[in-house]
């Protein structure tokens, strides 16, 4: 799994690359939980292009981000997620509290 995080205008942005599953997520929810505390931004954007697989450990992850931001008034955005990963995000119910943008 890797992550790339960055900020774009008033956006920032978690591209994740690979699998998130138990075996790596305690590792991306700590990148990120560091990176959201140390900036400043008024979106939250999740780019699912290249994540080929996500498990119930990264929808609790996610679950974790979002009741986190929204403490701050932060949306949070999912972005390209596909096949796989966009049917367990739907299956979930991410979808309703997180909207979903290409």
């Amino acid at each position: 799994m890797r992550i790339e995080l960055s900020i774009k205008a008033d956006s920032a942005v978690a591209k994740l690359d690979g699998e998130l599953d138990e075996g790596c997520v305690k590792g991306v929810r700590e990148k990120i939980d560091g990176f959201i505390r140390n900036n400043y931004f008024g979106q939250f954007v999740f780019d699912f292009s290249d994540l080929s697989f996500m498990d119930s450990t990264g929808i609790g992850m996610l679950l974790g981000r979002y009741k986190q931001l929204k403490k701050r008034n932060i949306p949070i955005y999912i972005s390209n997620a596909k096949g796989h990963v966009d049917f367990i995000l739907t299956t979930a119910g991410i979808y309703t509290i997180m909207k979903k943008i290409s």
